[in-house]
Order: structure tokens, then sequence, then C-alpha cells
């Protein structure tokens, strides 16, 4: 009995730190913490404000010492919150900080409305940002009035900055404080905002020009002179090729080969920096076994000779020749560049931690498992008649590449035949011989490990070749068979198709991509349009619906499901791509980033209709299905667009299951060079993705094969679970959004003529004659601009069009082309209105 007593006294006693923890988690608890917190602030607002008041006749009662005097009901104490009040605010300003307290006040009010879960963000910054204020403050005033300390009941500075003022006085002088003050102003203001080195520097160039500019004009040029000719010493350029670290293990002998290569990193360097040093680098992880002696280093000298400068010019007169601005060239007053994401410059990026971490990621080498492997592989050959002179193996997170080196004589196709009868040997799936490897002379094996290891985001969208990268939309997808991580750039694919047979990965592979663009792009920058018919894939992204996706603006759901609705939106982005290029000839630029470069340098005029464009990135899942439905309503936009968007910024993701000729034809694959393939059944569906064998060879499970140009490259794709996913979009839920989602623009077909007939313009819209005359005054019968402007939906906005229609305000519709206005003017419309009525 008394055993069992104490079992239960046992199982209590870790159960009460868990129950104070739960109480200390429920956001009920924090809310009233936070509640009491403002609270408290205002109260202390409330000290400190009549302090400043009363301050003066509260100061002898407050002096006097004596506890009982400021407990009892009548203690003369004039300030309005009370003696308690006014001790807070007399030790606070007079003994602490002075009238800096007051961003204590701040930094709680700040803490309470975030426990309150009102949206503030970054409350560390908010505390550094209130301690680095409180006490400069402290500090400055406590400088600049130390003289007339003692003048007032009031210290501006407190204690704290009278005390500290003095002593800086005495160690570096009254210069050397205001050099002080005035160093850690400009640091305070660099941690507030980066934009404050950009205004120093163009602060300190444009006096260093004006000095040049004067010292130009004093020593003008000889007539005559010699021209100058420089030259400088030739500099070496160092090439390092694979380092080699040996390692004998049990017999037979091998050699364990270490590849570590450093990413090129662009860093802004003068022009003379640039012509005088260049470097090569790369970045690999890569382990790789050899069974050959391993190759030395080697140095490359290249000499390098600078060009003569340009001979100095007679003196001649000053003569300018401006050139006239283009006619969509703004020439409006010079402000600073336009900021696209000032709207949301609070914004965010995802961190790593939100990302699960596998413990079994890292590369490791099973030496019995290789040295077996080596040992079938070359008995089988042999016993084929085929002999080898050399072979390595590089070990990958799930498959290890042999190559091996024939010897001369032997046909490459004899080796390629032999690929089940390796894989019988081996006793593995997945067997997949290349030859030979593209830019050696060997030819590879690729086996799977017995062991692999997990691939995990976290390893890839945290390395520094993904974090580091200057793409302009960068997609990291998984790790090679080398280790090194494997990304590439969206736009310069510019659309990608993937395929694989069902359970091998498809589904992970676009949330690799789609995650790995939501950590480098910024909601102003990017946005996407997913279509799901499948309807669970993509639901987890609509909780981001404000901040990253498109859609139509009728008010449906973020994730397009329905086929109708496949159609019109793809529609609608072929809308929106020619407008695109119609203000990109306006601009007389080529492609979106150079039109996003002119306007963000304020050279295009916003009243026209140029406005800041972010990327589209159309990502459809079980294309399939869509061909089955809708056919060619579903194929003729999406060739359009992959035939056309590439220049405007928009770009398209397309997934199948059914890698047939019926659903990729000729025109899908011709418009999407970037193709993945993972795992398929039958060579026929491999050679349908990729145009040729190797993907039937693949293990499944995110084994894939990515085609960009001539030859396929294997990669293991990163394992980004839903749940990953989930936490991400719920930390981007979180913050600050945009109103509304990105809206396409509107699309009616033009087999789909309302019959305006049957309107009865006795019950027009109550916004009628507005919307009539804001089309007559632009000249535009666009839905979408009713829409914008009276901030209405879609299908009230639509009907307004067809009464418009009805009265003979504006024409039919024209396809994707605004309606033509029918009335001239003002007084062509007061007519028209005045017969309705």
């Amino acid at each position: 009995m008394a055993k069992k007593k104490l079992d239960k006294e046992t199982d209590r006693t870790p159960s009460s730190p868990s129950k104070i923890v739960a109480i200390l988690k429920n956001e009920t608890v924090h809310f009233v913490i936070g509640l009491m917190l403002v609270i408290f602030s205002v109260y202390l607002l409330l000290a400190f404000s009549s302090f400043f008041f009363t301050g003066a006749a509260d100061q002898s009662i407050l002096d006097s010492g004596n506890p009982a005097d400021l407990s009892v009901v009548d203690n003369h104490v004039k300030n309005y919150a009370g003696s308690r009040g006014a001790q807070l605010a007399s030790y606070l300003i007079n003994d602490c900080f002075g009238i800096s307290s007051f961003f204590i006040l701040v930094f709680l009010a700040v803490a309470g409305l975030k426990l309150m879960r009102v949206r503030i963000v970054r409350l560390w910054k908010w505390f550094i940002g209130c301690t680095l204020l409180l006490i400069w403050f402290s500090i400055f005033f406590g400088f600049t009035f130390m003289d007339h300390y003692q003048d007032s009941f009031i210290y501006l500075g407190g204690m704290h900055g009278y005390n500290v003022s003095r002593w800086l006085v005495s160690q570096v002088g009254v210069p050397g404080v205001w050099m002080i003050l005035l160093i850690t102003a400009i640091c305070f203001f660099i941690y507030i905002s980066a934009r404050t080195v950009v205004w120093l520097r163009k602060l300190f160039a444009l006096s260093f020009l004006k000095r040049k500019k004067r010292e130009e004009v004093e020593a003008a040029p000889a007539v005559g002179g010699e021209p100058e000719f420089a030259t400088s010493q030739p500099q070496e350029v160092e090439f390092e090729l694979k380092r080699t670290y040996k390692q004998t293990p049990p017999a037979p002998v091998m050699d364990i080969q270490s590849e570590e290569h450093e990413e090129e990193e662009d860093f802004p360097v003068n022009q003379q920096e640039t012509e005088e040093s260049s470097s090569l680098s790369e970045e690999s992880e890569g382990v790789t076994m050899v069974f050959e002696p391993a190759a030395s280093n080697s140095v490359v000298s290249l000499p390098k000779v600078s060009l003569p400068k340009e001979t100095a010019e007679d003196e001649e007169p000053g003569f300018e020749v401006e050139s006239a601005a283009s006619e969509e060239e703004y020439q409006g007053p010079e402000v600073e560049p336009y900021n696209p994401t000032k709207d949301l410059e609070n914004y965010r990026f995802p961190t790593i931690d939100l990302m699960k971490h596998f413990e079994n990621d890292d590369p490791t080498i099973d030496m019995d498992e290789q040295n077996a492997n080596k040992d079938r592989i070359i008995n089988t050959l042999r016993s084929f008649g085929i002999e080898i002179s050399t072979i390595k193996a590089t070990v990958g997170p799930t498959v290890t590449l042999y190559e091996i080196t024939p010897e001369q004589g032997v046909r490459i196709s004899k080796i390629r035949g032999l690929e089940d009868d390796i894989a019988l040997s081996l006793s593995a799936d997945g067997i997949r011989i290349i030859a030979p490897i593209p830019g050696k002379g060997t030819i590879g094996i690729e086996v799977p490990n017995k062991n692999p290891k997990i691939v995990s985001g976290q390893s890839v969208i945290g390395s520094k070749k993904f974090q580091e990268s200057k793409f302009d939309l960068p997609i990291v997808l998984g790790k090679t068979i080398t280790n090194e991580v494997f990304m590439f750039d969206l736009c310069k694919m510019p659309h990608v198709l993937v395929a694989g047979a069902t359970g091998q990965g498809k589904s992970v592979g676009l949330n690799a991509i789609i995650t790995s663009l939501l950590y480098k792009k910024h909601p102003a920058e990017l946005k996407f349009v997913l279509v799901d018919p499948k309807k669970v894939e993509f639901s987890i992204y609509s909780v981001i619906e404000n901040h990253f996706l498109a859609k139509l603006p009728d008010g449906g759901e973020p994730i397009i499901t329905d086929v109708t609705k496949v159609v019109q939106t793809l529609n609608s982005v072929c809308v929106e791509m020619d407008t695109r290029y119609d203000l990109l000839k306006m601009a007389h630029v080529r492609n979106v980033k150079e039109y996003n470069e002119k306007f963000v340098n304020r050279r295009l005029n916003p009243e026209k209709g140029h406005k800041f464009m972010p990327y589209i990135v159309v990502v459809i899942d079980e294309f399939g299905d869509l061909i089955m439905t809708a056919g060619k309503e579903v194929e003729l936009p999406i060739a359009r667009i992959a035939q056309l968007a590439r220049a405007v910024g928009i770009h398209m993701i397309i997934a199948t299951q059914r890698p047939t000729t019926n659903i990729i034809t000729g025109t899908i694959k011709a418009n999407f060079p970037a193709r993945i393939a993972f795992r398929v059944s039958a060579m026929m569906d491999s050679r349908t993705i990729l145009d040729r064998p190797g993907a039937n060879r693949l293990i499944g499970k995110g084994d894939m094969l990515f085609l960009q140009g001539a030859d396929p490259v294997r990669v293991q794709c990163a394992f980004i679970d839903t749940p990953e996913v989930e936490e991400i979009t719920k930390f981007i839920a979180r913050q600050q959004s945009y109103p509304t989602p990105f809206f396409l623009p509107e699309y009616v077909s033009e087999d789909s003529n309302s019959e305006v007939g049957d309107i009865d313009m006795g019950h027009r819209d109550p916004l009628f004659e507005d919307a009539a005359r804001l089309v007559v005054i632009h000249q535009q019968g666009s839905t979408s601009l009713i829409q914008r402007k009276f901030a209405i939906g879609y299908n009230r906005a639509g009907r307004i069009m067809d009464q418009l229609e009805k009265a003979g305000i504006v024409g039919p519709t024209q396809g994707s082309k605004a309606r033509d206005v029918l009335c001239i003017d003002d007084n062509d419309l007061e007519m028209r209105l005045n017969n309705l009525q």
C-alpha cells in the first residue's frame, strides 16, 4: 500500500513543471499579461506627463524620505498618477535616464501588443532600438545640459546621463564627446535602415566629384603631350585542381578522394581590380573513392599587359550634347528609386529552422560494400572477356557511380549490353550504365546504395550555394551523385516538364520547387498560379493567398481546381502576357528584367499604365487529367504561354503521371526544354519524356533525371514533407499581407456573348451612371476598370457592363480586348442617359 502511494506521488511530481509550462504557453495567459503591460505603460505615461507640471510641487514630499507621508490618504501629492506614480516618475526620470525614459514605455507597450497577438514583428529589434535610444538620449541631454543640472527640478538626462557625460568629458574632452555621439547616431541609423549607407556614399561621392572637377579645371592638360603608357607585372592565376587525400584500407588498396571547392562569390569591385585579378573556384562536397594513383595540383601563370591610356586632347570650350528623351521616358522630379517591397517592408523570409533536420543525411562510406561491388563488377566484366585498367567510385546519398576505364579494343556497345548481367551480379535494382560519361574517357555504372541517405530540404535550402545565389528565380532540387547541391535558374529554363509514375516523388519535387522560391523571393516580386485538379496537393498553400497567389477577380478559391476555371485562368494569363508585351513595347525594352529596372529608376510614367511586373509562375499538377477533360482548350493557351511568355516573366511548370504521346505532345515537348523525369515503368515512357532511356532504371523515392541540354543529370530530390510546408506557409501567413491577391485580367470568350436584350434597364445598378462617366472619360470599355475604380466584385462589374452595352454606351465584347466606347464626350453621354429616363 505504501509502495503504491509512493508511486502515485512519484507520478505527480514530474507533471507539475509540465503544467506550469502549459500554463505559460497558454494564449489566454499571454493575452492577459500583454494587456497588463499595455495598461501599465499607459499608467507610466500619465505619471511621466504629469511629472513635468507637478514635479516641482511634489519634490519636497518625495525628498522627505518618509514612507508614511506617502501612504496616508491626504498626502498632498499633485501627480495625476498618485504618490506611487510620482515616485516612479521621479526615480526613472531624475535618478535614472531622464526624459529618454519614455522609450521604456514604448517597449512595454510593444511587448504587450506582441503578447496580445497584434502584428508586431521583430520584437528583439524593438528592444535593441529602444535600449540604444534610451542610453544615447540620456547621455546627449546629460552632456548638453550639464551646466544647468541643479537649476531645475527635472534632470533632462538623469543621473545616468550626467555621470556618464562627465566621465566622457574627462577622458576625451568636449569635441570627443560630440564625435562619439555623432558616430553612434550614424551607426544607429545604419542599424535601422541599410539605405543610410547609400545616402552617405552619395554625399561623399558628390563632394568628391565637385572637388575633382575643380582640380581638373585648374590643371588643364598640355597640348601635344606624349601619350601615357602604363604596364603592369604579370599576374599569376591559380587554377586549383582536385586535391586527393590518400587512405589505405584493407586489401585491395584504395584511395579516398575528397573534393572541396568554394563557390565563387560576386562582390562589387572596381574596374582596376577586375582587370588585375581573376579567380576560379567551385563547390563540391562529393566523396570519391579512387582505385588508382591521385593526380597532383597544377599552377598556370598567365601574363597580363594593360592597354595604354588615351592621349590628352586639346583644350576646347565645354560642349554638351543632351539626348532627347524617348516617348515613354518619364521626366519627373528627382526622387529616390521606387521600392516595390515598400508595402510589405517588414516582411521576413522563412527561416531554416522551420524544416526538419535528419541525422543520417551526411555522406558516409561503407568500405565493405564498395569493395564487394567493385569485385563483382570486375568479375562480371571479366567473365564476358572485358578487361578494365582502372575503376573508381563516387559515393552519393542514394547512388554510387563507378567509373571504369576499359582496355583498348573493347567496344562500348558490348559493355552497354551487360546492364542486366551487372544488375544480377550485384543483386540491385536500378542499374544504369552511362557509356561514355560526357567529358570523360570513362564509362559510368550507377549502383544504388544498400543504406540510402535522406536528402533533407534543410540541407539544400540552407546550403551556401543556394543562400548566396544571384539567380532571378533560384530553384534547388536536391543533391547529385557527387553530393553536390543541384540548383538552376527558372528564368533560363524557362519552362519545366515534370513526369513520372505514381508515388515516385512528383508532389515532393513540386513542393521543393515552390519552397525554394518562397525562401528567396519577396511577395512583391513573385506570384503563383496553382492549378490542382486533384484538389488536395496544393491546398496547404491557400493560407498565403494574399501574399503570393494570383487568381481571377471573381472571388473564387485561390487554388484552381475546376476545369472551367483552369481554362479561364490560362486564357487570363495569356491576356496578362499580351498586356505586358504592350508595356515592354512602349518602354522600348526586350524583357521584364530591363523593364523593372527602368521602372524602379522612375524612368517610366505610371500615369501611362506602367507598373512593376512581378514574376508569375504557373504550376499545374496532373496535366494529363486536364488534357482528358478539356483537350485543346487547355493545350492551346499552354502552348501560347510556353512560346511567348518567357520575356515578360511568366514561367510554367507542368506535372503528369501519364507520360504518353497523347498527353505530352510534340508541341508541349518543343516548348519545354527543361524536363524532370522520375521513375517510370517502361522504356517507351522514358523516351517520351527524355527522348532516351534511363528513367525506367531509376530506383524511385525521389530519384530523378534532370535534362536541360544534351545530357541528363541524376539528382536525388530533397525530401520536403507536408508538415514542413505547413510550417513555412503559416510563418508567411502570420505576417502582414496585401489586402487582396494578385488579380489576373478578365477574359471573355468570343463565343460567350451575353444576351443583352433580356436586361431590364428599369432596374439599373446604383453605380450605372458613375460607371458610364468613368468609361467615357477613359474611353476604355473594360470590366476590370470598373471593378478597380469602384472596388466591387467581378460579377457586379460584368452586369454593369452589360447594362452599358444595352444603353448603347459601349459596344459588344471583342474577346480579350476592351469594348469600344460609343459615346464621344460628356454631352453625348448626358443625352443617352436622359433618353433612358
